[in-house]
């Protein structure tokens, strides 16, 4: 009860913070939705001026953070700019898509990167390990952006196995069909995001086997004739689990924002695109929500980790 009392007060100042900074780096960007006369050329500066009312902007900047804030406690994010319309709703209906495409991606770069860092480091200097560690270095190096255009141009435009961009080419009637297709459309932005995810990863896996590996507890367990698969899950695994998944909760704010590059060249209606399309409209309300949003998530993320890590070692240092 105390450690859970212990991460809400920290998931609470961190939003805090997190929502302070956000609001004043917004408030001093250059540019503004009504005054660069982006609605209408011909709009009068009167106008502009009861629009900023409407929406609480000719107020001092300290109250309308606090009235933005309280706001925020009660799930009230405002009004776009741009489209007339809720905040909250326009998140919603994106966020699913954002969550899935992420969570599956790290449910994959979880488990590719466990086997190979596990097999490359049980196999030192095998040509597995060369062409794992390659393969990782390559997955390193590469940036995300470079690697989903070359996909596209490999499997959709050339090979035309897969679709170019979207979510689906049906409608969305809930039927298999729908899903089968939303599936099919999904497959080269997860593997984008996985190839992506799984070099540092794998290699930091596979340093963390090889020192493990060469402890005093795996040699008497070797002398006491165990088999690899013994070895593997009494040994390895549990003194292994601990720092990666520590490293996967410190890799959510990456992944979630590698989202917004992809979801852009993908196509896919999420909130990277969503975040994409209002910084271009200067669409202050919906930045701010998808900001706090996904400060949420990546802090929940955290926290989770943190939680796993107590529940396989009760001595866990909180």
């Amino acid at each position: 009860m105390k450690i859970a009392l212990k991460k809400i007060l920290y998931l609470i100042i961190m939003l805090f913070i997190i929502s302070l900074i956000s609001f004043l780096a917004i408030s001093l960007a250059p540019n503004s939705f009504f005054a660069s006369g982006e609605l209408n050329p011909n709009i009068t500066q009167e106008a502009i001026e009861q629009l900023k009312a409407v929406y609480g902007l000719d107020r001092s900047l300290y109250i309308q953070y606090f009235s933005w804030l309280w706001a925020i406690l009660q799930l009230d994010f405002g009004i776009s700019f741009s489209s007339g319309t809720l905040v909250k709703e326009e998140i919603l209906s994106r966020l699913p898509i954002t969550l899935a495409l992420n969570i599956t991606s790290m449910i994959f770069i979880f488990i590719i990167s466990l086997y190979l860092g596990i097999k490359s480091a049980i196999s030192k200097n095998s040509f597995f390990d060369r062409f794992s560690t390659q393969l990782s270095l390559l997955s390193f190096a590469m940036p995300s952006f470079y690697l989903a255009l070359i996909a596209i141009l490999v499997f959709a435009v050339n090979l035309e196995l897969l679709p170019i961009a979207g979510l689906s080419s049906v409608a969305n009637d809930g039927s298999l069909n729908y899903y089968l297709d939303l599936v099919w459309h999904l497959i080269m932005p997860i593997f984008v995001i996985v190839f992506g995810g799984i070099g540092s990863l794998t290699l930091y896996i596979r340093s963390l086997v090889v020192e493990i590996l060469k402890s005093d507890y795996i040699f008497f367990a070797k002398s006491r004739n165990l088999s690899k698969k013994q070895i593997l899950r009494y040994y390895i695994l549990p003194n292994l689990y601990p720092p990666v998944i520590t490293l996967l909760g410190l890799s959510l704010p990456g992944i979630i924002g590698g989202s917004v590059i992809l979801e852009s060249i993908f196509s896919i209606d999420g909130m990277g695109l969503l975040f994409y399309k209002s910084a271009l409209a200067h669409d202050y309300p919906v930045i701010m929500g998808i900001l706090i949003i996904g400060a949420f998530l990546t802090l929940l993320g955290n926290i989770l980790a943190d939680l796993v890590l107590l529940k396989l070692n009760p001595n866990y240092n909180e």
